[in-house]
Formats: C-alpha cells, sequence, structure tokens
C-alpha cells in the first residue's frame, strides 16, 4: 500500500482576516469599482423609458413605448442584474418560474397578472435608479475625499478660474499669516478630504448591502414562492432518504447474508465436526485451528461492516481522525487537508464521512488514479468538501458507481452535490453541507 500524505490545517495556521473599512482596503477600492461598474445596467430601463421621451417628440407616446419594451425586456434586464449582484457581491438570487411564450398574448396576459413581474419592474424602474444615484454618492464621496485631501499637492499649479486655485503657500508669509500652510481654506479642504475618504469605505459597503437586499427583494421568488419551494424540496429528499436508508438496509441484510452470516455457519460445521469426528488429538486441534480461523475472518467482517455503519474515531476524535484512517487505507496516495475550527453537527459529520469514503471508494475501483485528494473546510455555516483525482474521469450518477447515493445523502440535509468528470479526467466532486441545523 502507498504512503499517505495527510496534512491537516490547524486554525491557527491561516486565521481569517476581518475585513476592516478603511480607505486603503484593497475590497474597499474593489466594492467601489463594482458599484461604479454597475450603474450602466441600473439605469438601463429607465433611460428606456425616458431617453426617447426627452429626445423626440411626441413624449407621452414615446415614453409609453419605453415601458412597453421595459416590461417585454423585463425577464432579460433581471438576468443581467441578477449576473452583476452575483458577479460583484456574490449574491445569488434563486431563478423565478418561466412564462412559457411569454411574447404571445396569453404570455403577456400571464405576466401582467403576475407580481413577479410587478416586482421586477418596481425594481427597474424606481430601485435601481435609486441605487445609481446613491452608487454615484458613494463613487463622489471616494473623488473628493482623494482631490480634497491632496489639495497642497497640486492646487496652486491650477489655473487662477478654477475654483481649487489656491496661492503658493510661502505667498502666505508676505500677507502676514501666522504659518505656511497658505489660504486656511485648504487646511478644511484637507479635514473634509480626510473625513470623506474614511466615510467613503462605509458609504460604499451600505450601498452594495442596500443593492442586495434590493435585488433579493425584488427579482427573486417572494417568501410564500420561497416556501412552496422549499416544502417541495423537503418532499423530494424525504423521499430520498427513505429510498437511501432501505437501500442502506438492503445493503446490511446482504452483507450480513453473505459475508459473517456464511462465516459463522462453516464455524459451527467445523466445530460439529471436530465434536462428531476427531478421534485423535491431531485432528481435533486442526479441526479448532480451522474454526478459530474462521471466527478471526467472521469478527473482521462484522468490525468492518460496523465501522462502515459509524466508525467509533468519527464520534470520538472528529472527522479529521476518522478521514484520516479512510485515506491511510486507500491504495492510491491521497492529499488529506482538513480545516475545521470547530466540528459541525454529528449528523453532517456523519455524511461528509461517508461522502469522502465512498468517493475514494469510487477512486480505487473506477478512476485509475495515481493520486487523489480530499479537502475539507468549514465557512461560516457550511461545510466545504471537496475530492479530486486525475484519473480517466467519465464518472456520471446516471451510471451507478453510488454517486447517486453521495447526491441523496447531501441532499438529505439540504447540502448540495455537484461533480465534474471529463471523459479523460480530471474528477472533481464538490460537496456543501449546512453545519447548523
Amino acid at each position: 500500500m502507498d504512503s499517505v500524505s495527510a496534512t491537516p490545517v490547524s486554525p491557527r495556521a491561516a486565521p481569517r482576516r476581518r475585513y476592516r473599512r478603511v480607505p486603503w482596503s484593497p475590497r474597499a477600492w474593489s466594492q467601489a469599482l463594482f458599484l461604479a461598474g454597475g450603474i450602466p445596467a441600473q439605469l438601463a430601463a429607465l433611460l428606456l423609458v425616458i431617453g426617447p421621451a426627452v429626445a423626440h417628440k411626441p413624449r407621452w407616446a414615446l415614453a409609453l413605448a419605453g415601458l412597453v419594451v421595459v416590461f417585454l425586456a423585463a425577464p432579460l434586464l433581471t438576468g443581467v442584474q441578477r449576473h452583476r449582484l452575483r458577479a460583484t457581491l456574490g449574491q445569488v438570487i434563486p431563478p423565478v418560474p418561466v412564462i412559457a411564450f411569454r411574447l404571445s398574448w396569453s404570455g403577456v396576459v400571464a405576466a401582467a397578472r403576475s407580481w413577479v413581474t410587478w416586482r421586477q419592474l418596481a425594481y427597474h424602474l424606481l430601485a435601481a435608479p435609486l441605487l445609481a444615484a446613491a452608487a454615484v454618492a458613494a463613487i463622489g464621496a471616494w473623488i473628493a475625499g482623494v482631490l480634497y485631501t491632496l489639495v497642497y499637492a497640486y492646487a496652486w499649479a491650477l489655473p487662477h478660474t478654477s475654483l481649487l486655485f489656491r496661492a503658493r503657500p510661502m505667498a502666505a508669509v508676505s500677507e502676514g499669516l501666522p504659518s505656511l500652510l497658505g489660504d486656511p481654506v485648504d487646511a478644511w479642504l484637507t479635514a473634509a478630504g480626510l473625513a470623506l475618504l474614511v466615510a467613503a469605505p462605509w458609504l460604499t459597503a451600505g450601498v452594495a448591502a442596500l443593492d442586495a437586499a434590493a435585488g433579493r427583494a425584488l427579482l427573486g421568488p417572494s417568501r410564500a414562492e420561497e416556501l412552496a419551494h422549499r416544502v417541495e424540496h423537503l418532499t423530494q429528499t424525504r423521499a430520498g432518504a427513505v429510498d437511501a436508508a432501505d437501500a442502506e438496509r438492503r445493503r446490511l441484510e446482504r452483507d450480513l447474508h453473505d459475508g459473517a452470516q456464511q462465516r459463522l455457519v462453516s464455524l459451527a460445521m467445523n466445530l460439529g465436526m471436530a465434536r462428531a469426528q476427531a478421534m485423535t488429538a491431531p485432528e481435533a486441534r486442526a479441526a479448532i485451528a480451522e474454526a478459530h480461523e474462521e471466527a478471526k475472518a467472521a469478527l473482521t467482517e462484522l468490525r468492518n461492516l460496523i465501522r462502515g455503519l459509524h466508525p467509533a474515531v468519527l464520534e470520538d476524535r472528529g472527522l479529521d481522525a476518522a478521514l484520516s484512517g479512510v485515506a491511510a487505507r486507500m491504495p492510491v496516495p491521497v492529499r488529506l487537508t482538513v480545516d475545521l475550527p470547530r466540528r459541525p453537527a454529528p449528523v453532517i459529520e456523519a455524511v461528509a464521512y461517508f461522502v469522502v469514503s465512498e468517493a475514494l471508494a469510487n477512486v480505487a475501483k473506477h478512476a485509475q488514479a495515481s493520486q487523489a485528494e480530499v479537502f475539507v473546510q468549514r465557512t461560516g455555516d457550511r461545510l466545504h468538501v471537496i475530492v479530486s483525482d486525475d484519473g480517466v474521469g467519465g464518472a456520471d450518477p446516471a451510471r451507478g458507481t453510488g454517486l447517486t447515493g453521495l447526491a441523496s445523502r447531501a441532499s438529505a440535509v439540504d447540502g448540495t452535490f455537484d461533480i465534474a468528470s471529463p471523459t479523460g479526467g480530471p474528477t472533481l466532486l464538490t460537496v456543501d453541507l449546512p453545519c447548523v441545523r
């Protein structure tokens, strides 16, 4: 058996940095740039309505035509905004049901009767322009803060007609001022600039939070729709959990019947023959030795079966130690990385353990891989599990290999399951589980 490289990561080794809203923070600047980049998309619907009406006549007819265009293009505009929020703010908004044949008369009537359409129009025509104005104010705070803070560096070189023009500092001496600071207005501008730079990251973060909240409230499904989807999802996962439990019961019955039970039957037969036929001490010792070997084999199979149900090391020492044991028994090298500042709930630990165990078993049986890697990390209230290998790929849940069971296990605890395994490899299995239930 090849060696295993197990590299658990201590929580102290890579402490998570807290985001501080300071002017020199790269995240603050990137958030400001994201806000600036989203302004055109936020104003698109409003410009479609008022743009032609301002430029041409008759104004009311063009504004009405623009409203019709926005009404028909609402799903497209919503898709753009959902993608923007996901790419810039990491806000994933669930999709809403799509109305079939939207451009037909029946589709238009159905869209007009749907509250989803009116929530989307409220976002595109009211909330988005207001958010764009707030974003402009936040960007203006950044620009004004930089300009006012550095006023001493450039104001004296501006044209005399500029509002920020100031005389050279040395000119203040001839006018009897007590310092070389020049016009006292410069000091007030510098202080105002510093105050704006301090406030700008907080203003930017506030606008971004409002943007995300408005997107969740108006672009996604309503609370009632979310609850209905949740009920449907729970119904499906409950059925999947029942099927998984039934499949597990059948597997246990098969393993007991074909393994430990046959060993125990053979043990009983050997002991019976030793009792009935062994006339000499050597024959009795041979029969007893054979029965002893059968008993040890039966015990080994029972231990393996119990370990498959719920390993004691998982309950006693946690996921790190349990997965280290799984990796050590693999016939290919496995690199294991575990970052768990706090242990998740026992049921989540069990699901993660069986996901990794089954995934590595598939690697050993089907992948023809030379190495595999397991990464387990807890981030906030989510447990991320990634199993990858450099094998031949082609893993498909529809063809069995236990992947359907893994998906059922993950969905039973409201987790997600995803696998990417193109032909030729590599294979990447990702499971995301909730830590708080």
